[in-house]
């Protein structure tokens, strides 16, 4: 799948802001390997509060390697000609930024 607007828009759509795409949810989604690529990291769980933790199939693991969405949501703002450093500048928290970055969608 080649990545254009009406895909850019429906991606952004799926984007929640705490989750991470691992590599094969990547290539199924249409995400350019070269973002992949690009934004990949080894993600720790945090067992401080919850939703520092990571959850694979409802078991928590230590380590997690994949692209968070919000990075994915970024990205694809970006390439849909969102300004997401103003979408974003007034809002605290990944959720809120992607919702942010949704309500966007509305203007273009």
């Amino acid at each position: 799948m080649r990545l254009n607007s009406t895909s850019a828009q429906l991606l952004l759509l799926n984007c929640v802001g705490d989750q991470i795409w691992d590599e094969q949810t990547c290539i199924e989604n249409g995400i350019p390997q070269t973002w992949f690529e690009e934004l990949v990291d080894n993600y720790e769980s945090g067992f401080d509060n919850d939703r520092n933790t990571i959850y694979v199939n409802e078991q928590v693991v230590n380590q997690y390697r994949g692209v968070s969405d919000l990075h994915i949501a970024l990205r694809l703002a970006e390439f849909l000609g969102i300004d997401w450093k103003r979408a974003t500048g007034s809002v605290i928290g990944r959720r809120a930024q992607v919702s942010a970055l949704k309500a966007e969608l509305d203007e273009l």
